[in-house]
């Protein structure tokens, strides 16, 4: 995803640990892969809804105020 390897993972993690201090870098990691799961269900959510067909009410109140008539839905 980000193409980082091992040495860089490596040194991302010490930073981290000497930056944070190891009494919170567990708490601050499960923070953040609580976020990303929420911010991966949302957009699944999001997906979901983009890719659900529309209540047939909507349809027809959209083709009313497109001005199109009953021959033009069935084509």
């Amino acid at each position: 995803m980000f193409n980082i390897g091992m040495p860089e993972l490596i040194i991302i993690c010490i930073v981290a640990l000497v930056v944070v201090g190891p009494k919170r870098l567990p708490e601050i990691a499960r923070q953040l892969g609580k976020a990303m799961q929420s911010f991966k269900k949302a957009t699944m959510d999001l997906k979901d809804a983009l890719e659900q067909e529309p209540p047939e009410e909507i349809k027809e109140e959209v083709m009313k105020k497109l001005g199109y008539t009953e021959e033009d839905k069935e084509v």
